[in-house]
């Protein structure tokens, strides 16, 4: 088995069945502690810059949200007049992201339970993929990006844990969560070593540093 789909397996496990409670709570109003209302105001700076990045108007365009998780990215895009295909690795998170979505959107959205990579889910305008590369080493993100940008027509934006003291002694520990929901370790990254995986170009649009959550917006034009 690759380094991709070991980690892609672990990835699914953890908010397939340990994570799901904890990861639907952030990502509503709910009350939460302390470290994770910082990610909930992280996650949430991170989407606007991330949906600044393409066409205010999507009518008629073709959106692959990587990694939807419960589905707020999804959200934005539909209202923007995208054909939008939630892809996510966990069937419980897509249960939810399906859940939440408005009866007016559902016109607009396909949910795929499964890789984001899949081929079966055809060519895009844009691809958005928001803290769902974070756990993968710089070939296996060189390798998605590859995959993707050949039925991609625009560009991808996708995020990153950048190479920063902070996330190199806390994140790499896997201490942003109580040990009995610990996500996965993210590896974190600088620009130059993405850069000699990905056949294209790729530029650092963001970066978003809000307490416990610190993550770099890039972009890739195939």
């Amino acid at each position: 088995m690759s380094d991709y789909a070991a980690i892609r397996d672990r990835v699914e496990h953890y908010f397939d069945r340990t994570a799901t409670r904890a990861w639907e709570r952030l990502t509503t109003d709910e009350k939460v502690s302390r470290i994770r209302q910082t990610v909930r105001e992280g996650r949430d700076r991170m989407r606007a810059t991330m949906l600044s990045r393409l066409p205010a108007d999507m009518t008629g365009l073709r959106v692959l949200d990587a990694g939807c998780g419960t589905g707020a990215m999804t959200v934005e895009l539909a209202r923007a007049g995208a054909m939008v295909v939630a892809a996510d690795i966990s069937p419980k998170l897509i249960d939810i992201a399906r859940d939440r979505l408005p009866a007016a959107l559902a016109a607009q959205v396909s949910f795929h339970a499964g890789d984001m990579t899949d081929e079966s889910l055809g060519s895009f305008d844009f691809v958005m993929a928001m803290d769902s590369l974070i756990y993968y080493r710089a070939p296996d993100i060189g390798s998605v990006l590859t995959r993707l940008g050949k039925r991609t027509r625009s560009t991808i934006v996708f995020t990153v844990a950048p190479r920063t003291p902070f996330l190199m002694t806390f994140w790499a520990a896997g201490k942003l969560f109580p040990r009995s929901d610990r996500s996965p370790v993210m590896v974190p990254h600088a620009l130059p070593e993405l850069r000699r995986h990905v056949g294209g170009d790729l530029a650092r649009i963001d970066r978003v540093a809000r307490g416990f959550y610190i993550s770099d917006c890039l972009e890739y034009r195939p």
